[in-house]
């Protein structure tokens, strides 16, 4: 038989376990952050997602009192390294610096990535890379519409136009499919391991294009003829390339496809909201730091405009709607 007062003081106990924890829980938020965070990076030491961070983080330190250590993860196009946020604690501790690249098209291009973008949360936004269609340096086209005469001879003399990308899966192998899809002829996809070998291609015109963010050694190259850019795929200008046009001047199949990717700052989707409040407030103080913009600026890349938490969620979600539908579109099959 059941003792109803045994009973009582147990339900008593639970209800004040629960309010202990719960109670631990809003104190260690409301102290975030007490020590060292960790900014993870999901690629090498050197590239450039890592010398975004490299700049970010002593900003991003004297904001939060804290300092901010840059930790690199390399693999499964991201995905290794966003796995290793999901399993850490939902504290704060634990920053992920991503892209649609990792979030969104991992986990729909390859079968070992188990997450999905909606377990994490989007804090703020930190930069745009402007994107831009980069050829050898030999092909017959200087524009977008040159550059869809020369894909539309190309197939029909069964030799079709080339494009590279960084992967099976990326975000540049699912742009020309796109591409290939608003020209309406067959394109040849050619993946590498990474930009450096994609770049040493197009100098020997072994490859065609590549659609790629872009900075100032890209420029550089362009300048000694060494490659070519054909257009910008962004809907704004960029100063690297005044006199560049967009694809959106086009007048052909080219005119609505653009593209940009953007880095944003990510944590757990259900880390404490005084955490999130307190980087978010942390990151906007970065985004106003006259250092920090004047390095995005000489690296070519765009300082995002300040966002609050509600705009950054909305962004994410936006993006994972529109790249899940352009995957849907070509058939991307998990490998």
């Amino acid at each position: 038989m059941i003792n109803i007062r045994q009973f009582i003081l147990g339900l008593g106990a639970v209800a004040s376990l629960a309010s202990l924890a719960s109670f631990t829980t809003s104190v260690q938020a409301q102290a975030f952050p007490g020590k060292p965070v960790t900014l993870l990076v999901p690629y090498p030491a050197g590239g450039l997602s890592d010398v975004i961070a490299r700049t970010v983080n002593a900003p991003l330190g004297k904001a939060l009192g804290q300092p901010v250590i840059v930790e690199n993860l390399g693999g499964a196009s991201g995905g290794i390294a966003a796995q290793k946020v999901l399993n850490s604690p939902s504290d704060g501790y634990m920053l992920f610096q991503g892209s649609p690249n990792e979030l969104i098209f991992a986990p729909l291009a390859l079968t070992a990535v188990k997450y999905k973008s909606e377990d994490f949360r989007q804090i703020h936004r930190i930069a745009m890379a402007p994107m831009a269609i980069v050829a050898r340096g030999e092909i017959p086209a200087n524009n977008a519409d040159e550059l869809v005469a020369y894909a539309i001879k190309a197939a029909k003399e069964g030799k079709p136009m080339t494009y590279a990308s960084v992967g099976v899966g990326s975000f540049y192998h699912l742009l020309g499919e796109q591409m290939s899809k608003l020209i309406g002829v067959p394109m040849l996809h050619v993946p590498y391991k990474g930009a450096a070998d994609v770049v040493k291609d197009l100098l020997g015109n072994q490859v065609d294009i590549f659609i790629t963010p872009y900075g100032a050694p890209q420029v550089g190259l362009a300048k000694d003829k060494k490659i070519k850019f054909i257009a910008t795929t962004s809907p704004g200008a960029h100063p690297l390339l005044p006199q560049v046009s967009r694809t959106s001047d086009s007048t052909g199949p080219l005119k609505s496809f653009t593209a940009e990717i953007g880095t944003g700052y990510f944590v757990k989707r259900d880390t404490p909201e005084p955490v999130v409040q307190t980087l978010h407030k942390a990151l906007q103080a970065v985004l106003g730091d006259a250092e920090y913009l004047s390095r995005m600026t000489a690296m070519g890349q765009l300082a995002s405009p300040l966002q609050t938490l509600d705009v950054a969620n909305k962004a994410f979600a936006d993006e994972t709607t529109q790249y899940r539908a352009i995957a849907k579109s070509i058939n991307l099959q998990a490998q």
